[in-house]
């Protein structure tokens, strides 16, 4: 029996492989596109790639993908899984997620996994570090970072402590059965987060403030309206106020979560070569 690693391209299962292989955990990889034999197609759209995928397995780490949740329950259950770890998002403890674009798809998935006869974990991380590739193509081009709200905080968490943690939980059934919010050690400004890259590079990174329809303008070709609206929610309520951050990584992990500033030194060529956006699959907008 093993795990299942959805998302195998993402930086989070990545990661999650790399230690279970380094623990000689069996595992099997599934993507929509797998891209190396050993990896097998699980489109979590398309409920046909579910039973290969689930054959033989015991636990799953899940990504957050609505749309077939109900018949990837039934799957799951029918093969004899017993364990699934969840990488939602903290933005579902919201008010109003149900009808948050950037918290609907999650909290869809909790509550099918909840009401299911399967063991369930949730990890809930705020805003992922490796957002701020976003900006790698500013700095490459020379031009200033447009930011619609310089001063909204978030709480940027590094993925290789999102790793750490979902391994923690997939081989200690002592910390299965929760919910983890899971921040970065320090709530900061996108202004402060490009203050930090900018030392870790050995350059300021300069910044200009933009309007909500500006920035709505320059996103409109990758990003709903809907979705751009709620990010500017977000970062309205949260301009000028620090988000909470926790101890969950350190509660799973055994050490502090990693800083911003680390994540900068981690992917600082990111930020310097052709190919800034391969650095991770799992680039999140929200929170």
């Amino acid at each position: 029996m093993s795990i299942l690693v959805t998302g195998a391209r993402g930086a989070v299962a990545r990661g999650l492989v790399s230690l279970l292989a380094a623990r000689g955990v069996p595992h099997r990889l599934a993507s929509r596109e797998p891209d190396t034999p050993e990896t097998v197609r699980c489109d979590l759209g398309d409920p046909a790639t579910f039973p290969g995928a689930l054959a033989g397995v015991r636990s799953v780490f899940l990504y957050a993908e609505a749309s077939a949740v109900d018949a990837f329950v039934k799957e799951a259950v029918t093969a004899g899984v017993e364990h699934v770890v969840l990488l939602s998002s903290s933005s579902v403890l919201a008010p109003g997620a149900a009808e948050n674009p950037l918290a609907a798809s999650h909290l869809a998935v909790e509550e099918a996994l909840l009401a299911s006869p399967l063991h369930t974990t949730l990890l809930r991380p705020g805003s992922f570090a490796s957002n701020a590739l976003g900006w790698a193509w500013s700095l490459k081009s020379g031009r200033p970072v447009h930011l619609p709200h310089p001063g909204a905080h978030c709480d940027p968490v590094h993925e290789a402590d999102l790793a750490e943690a979902a391994f923690a939980v997939l081989t200690d059934p002592a910390l299965g059965g929760r919910a983890y919010h899971l921040t970065g050690p320090h709530s900061l400004t996108f202004a402060t987060q490009l203050a930090i890259l900018g030392r870790v590079l050995g350059s300021p990174i300069p910044f200009e403030a933009v309007t909500a329809e500006q920035w709505k303008a320059e996103v409109g070709a990758y990003m709903s309206g809907a979705y751009a609206d709620a990010l500017l929610d977000y970062w309205a309520a949260s301009d000028g106020l620090p988000v909470e951050t926790t101890d969950a990584v350190e509660q799973l992990t055994g050490h502090p979560a990693r800083t911003f500033e680390t994540w900068c030194r981690d992917h600082a060529e990111a930020f310097r070569s052709q190919g800034a956006q391969a650095v991770s699959g799992d680039v999140r907008a929200a929170p």
